[in-house]
């Protein structure tokens, strides 16, 4: 397939800017596996669609407040945005600026801390905190919310507690698992109420998750890196789900990719480190049954991965129908819920 197969049109006012006052108020588009069609139900309607055999896999990844603002020494203002914490005083990072910074440029923060430019790698900036703060709590006191591009507004205290799952324990994300923001306490305690067993798994999702494919054939496009971690604890809940006849559900295409990636010998194994995993149509999904997910960008992988999940025809139309019944779009939007 093509990239030009992936695309679709939305109207920009369909692009949600802000998330709704409760999680669970979401809509929500099912479709049905067995013929593909689909029906328009409320998030708070998941729980009826899981049974006490099935297990949900969570992304359990904590975004960090990766956006910083500053200058340089010259007085040229700069915009980062932390892409990787390396240590306690290493990062890596894109930074915007009229003119990119050498290494060796000294970067000035908000109160009074710097960072200085080491090097490149690859695409990236590498930066050295200065100072014995660590890089974590930098970010705590002085970094953004890193909100979506397609989110045209500034990043408000609304977005620390929201662009977040209440379930995010391990930092590092520079953006969300967005299937795992509609969920709430309440929700969680109804899931644990039914029976229903719940795993976590821990993806970094980086900003590459927002780059479209540059290149018409897909065998040609160089997937972006990401930190993925499964545990054995996760391995056994999948085997057990798998012996008591359960599906395995991910929340998320986050969810996806982490336990695919473990799973590239043939079975779901221990594993963790970078993975470049690009899934496209025709692929084997070898540890997951079900999906709950955001919509996505045209032409984005992550559409191309549903798409793969789902099967393409019926994943755009679905498409089609959630633009023709107004549902809403991308990190604060609206969910969807599919078979293999």
């Amino acid at each position: 397939m093509k990239k030009s197969d992936f695309v679709y049109q939305l109207p920009p006012q369909l692009i949600a800017q802000k998330p709704l006052p409760e999680r669970d108020a979401s809509r929500l588009l099912c479709m049905h596996r067995d013929d593909g069609s689909l029906s328009n139900k409320q998030f708070a309607d998941f729980i009826d669609l899981i049974g006490e055999r099935d297990l949900l896999v969570f992304n359990d990844t904590k975004v960090i407040p990766a956006r910083l603002y500053g200058q340089k020494i010259s007085g040229g203002k700069i915009e980062i945005l932390i892409e990787r914490v390396l240590d306690q005083h290493h990062a890596l990072a894109h930074i915007r600026a009229s003119k990119s910074p050498k290494p060796g440029n000294v970067l000035e923060l908000d109160d009074g801390f710097s960072c200085e430019v080491q090097g490149r790698v690859d695409d990236l900036f590498q930066l050295r905190f200065n100072g014995d703060v660590d890089v974590l709590d930098i970010l705590g006191k002085i970094g953004h919310i890193p909100l979506p591009p397609y989110i045209t507004r500034a990043d408000d205290e609304s977005d620390l507690t929201r662009y977040q799952t209440v379930f995010a324990k391990q930092s590092g994300a520079v953006a969300a698992p967005t299937a795992g923001l509609h969920f709430d306490q309440a929700m969680m305690a109804k899931i644990a109420a039914k029976g229903v067993r719940t795993t976590f798994v821990t993806l970094h999702v980086g900003s590459g998750t927002f780059q479209p494919v540059r290149v018409e054939d897909l065998s040609e496009h160089l997937m972006h890196k990401e930190y993925f971690a499964v545990g054995a604890d996760t391995v056994t809940a999948v085997q057990q789900a798998r012996a008591r006849g359960g599906r395995v559900i991910a929340i998320g295409t986050t969810a996806v990719r982490a336990l695919e990636s473990a799973s590239q010998s043939g079975a779901l194994s221990v594993g963790f480190g970078d993975t470049q995993l690009f899934i496209t149509p025709g692929y084997e999904f070898k540890s997951v049954d079900a999906l709950l997910t955001n919509f996505h960008l045209p032409e984005s992988t992550l559409l191309m991965l549903v798409s793969a999940f789902a099967g393409y025809e019926h994943v755009m139309n679905a498409y089609r129908h959630a633009v023709e019944n107004s549902y809403r779009f991308f990190s604060y939007g609206d969910a969807m819920f599919l078979s293999r």
